[in-house]
């Protein structure tokens, strides 16, 4: 690439400040040096503080500077021996203590968050972050902060907050920031297909895109290795990188085959050499790993689904006068991909191009066997709009289209149920149109999964979108989970609500208790 590509592609640096400040903190110190001065600062204003000493009551006892103790204290500075003798003598300290790098127990997670290896793995400029910034948050409220991390640890505890969960929540953070389009990435796309004399106004295939791996970046592509390991059976492909050898599932379908072809070339064009092996991931070492692994896939699904293309498609579908599940099929059916892959690019031109930014994605799977739906991928695009993801097992709502359209796959002999519906959530004023498509799972037993999107219905929409009158779309009023929900007499009902009563009876011993306190008053 040249110099201009290599600049668009630095869209990494970008600042983008909708990541939770946990993610600052828990980035935090990268140098060692800088580690060690926090520390020992910190350490310093506990002991002063302790001894109920000011820092010009410190400066008049040792005869040190209070701009060169303030310095100390914020970790920017590092005293010298002879300062540290002279500081650990007047406090009466011992001067092994003073340069531990151990902190006392009140500061301890501070300490435990500063050493971990995964504050080190998500790089600071990535979010726009100066190591300065850190610094001065921590040694300014060091009881704050360390009462939030602790918070945050024992949150992550009962939540069972792995390393992968994190970053994807840091990978979400980053697409909802952006509204999820790359224009840097699309017109990479555009540069890849003029190269190459890749066509994007007809049906991309995975001999177009296998020939360009072969012939160009010297791949060897093997369709039988994997077939012969019954451990790897969910695994779509693993790339070689010493041998440049390709191993791909042989009964892949032909959209995941273009999808995975397209994905190792979005690797050799645009350069990039810290990668994942495997489709789905087994295993990643940093979050670059990750984030290399949504630009591929992102580049991927550009030359799948082009954009203009599918700008030209979407407008004349949204022009319909009548919602019909046949015509959105139709559309999807136009290009080589999967229902996911669809949705995912609607996330993508949606925001950008038809200026629609209150809107969702989501992924549910279910396994036959099973009374639970999983929410298995999700994300929001300008706002948190329910549904979002639960970690207390509870019942996701029946009446979702997201599930509905399983259930109807399941009951019915079709390949593919697409469905759209109009969901109210009680006690808002917000509606949504969903879109939803309900597949088997190609690679897991007895499972399926629907892909949907969920539009905010405004009055921005009801321009653009025509069918939005549409009677046929059924209405539904919606909950998050059974356990939570307020609707009467729900037939869908897969559990009571049991949260919600407790936090009724709550409500009402509080307002029993103000109205007995205001008795007596």
């Amino acid at each position: 690439m040249n110099a201009t590509s290599e600049r668009s592609l630095n869209f990494k640096k970008i600042i983008f400040f909708s990541i939770p400040l946990i993610s600052f903190i828990f980035e935090n110190m990268v140098i060692e040096d800088e580690y060690i001065k926090l520390i020992f600062g910190l350490k310093l204003k506990q002991i002063r503080t302790e001894k109920k000493l000011s820092l010009f009551g410190l400066a008049k006892l040792t005869g040190l500077s209070k701009s060169y103790l303030n310095e100390i204290e914020r970790g920017k500075k590092y005293p010298k021996t002879d300062k540290i003798i002279l500081l650990s003598e007047h406090l009466e300290v011992p001067y092994d203590h003073m340069v531990s790098l151990k902190l006392d127990k009140n500061l301890a997670p501070i300490g435990e968050i500063l050493q971990s290896k995964i504050l080190k793995e998500i790089p600071l400029e990535l979010f726009g972050i100066k190591e300065t910034n850190l610094i001065d948050i921590v040694a300014n409220a060091p009881a704050k902060v360390n009462a939030f991390i602790s918070t945050v640890i024992k949150i992550s505890q009962n939540y069972n907050l792995t390393k992968e969960s994190f970053f994807l929540a840091s990978l979400r953070s980053y697409q909802e920031a952006h509204n999820n389009y790359f224009e840097e990435i699309e017109n990479e796309v555009e540069n890849f297909a003029k190269s190459y004399h890749i066509n994007l106004n007809t049906k991309i295939t995975s001999n177009d895109l296998e020939d360009i791996l072969i012939e160009e970046f010297n791949y060897k592509i093997d369709t039988e290795e994997l077939n012969k390991h019954d451990d790897l059976k969910d695994l779509r492909n693993i790339f070689i990188p010493k041998k440049n050898i390709l191993l791909v599932k042989k009964d892949i379908t032909e959209a995941q085959k273009a999808f995975i072809y397209a994905k190792e070339l979005a690797y050799n064009y645009l350069k990039i050499k810290d990668r994942l092996y495997t489709f789905p991931w087994v295993r990643f070492d940093n979050f670059d790993q990750v984030l290399n692994n949504f630009i591929a896939s992102y580049f991927a699904g550009s030359i799948i689904v082009p954009k203009q293309s599918l700008i030209k498609e979407l407008t004349l579908f949204f022009d319909n006068e009548k919602w019909n599940s046949n015509n959105f099929e139709k559309m999807m059916s136009k290009y080589n991909c999967s229902p996911e892959t669809f949705y995912q690019r609607l996330t993508n031109i949606l925001t950008k191009q038809f200026n629609i930014k209150n809107l969702f994605f989501l992924r549910f799977t279910h396994h036959t066997k099973s009374e639970h739906y999983k929410l298995t991928k999700e994300l929001h695009i300008t706002q948190q709009q329910a549904p979002y993801s639960n970690k207390n097992n509870e019942h996701y709502c029946r009446r979702w289209i997201s599930l509905e359209a399983i259930k109807d796959l399941e009951s019915s002999k079709s390949k593919t149920i697409t469905g759209a519906q109009i969901s109210s959530y009680q006690d808002s004023n917000h509606e949504y149109l969903v879109f939803s498509s309900a597949t088997s799972d190609p690679f897991k037993e007895n499972v399926n999964r629907s892909i949907s999107i969920g539009l905010l219905i405004s009055p921005h929409l009801k321009k653009k979108l025509h069918f939005l009158t549409d009677e046929n779309i059924s209405k539904k009023m919606v909950g998050v989970t059974c356990e939570t929900c307020a609707v009467k007499d729900c037939k869908e009902r897969a559990a009571p609500p049991i949260r919600l009563d407790r936090k009724l009876l709550n409500s009402k011993i509080s307002n029993t208790v103000n109205n007995v306190i205001n008795n007596y008053n």
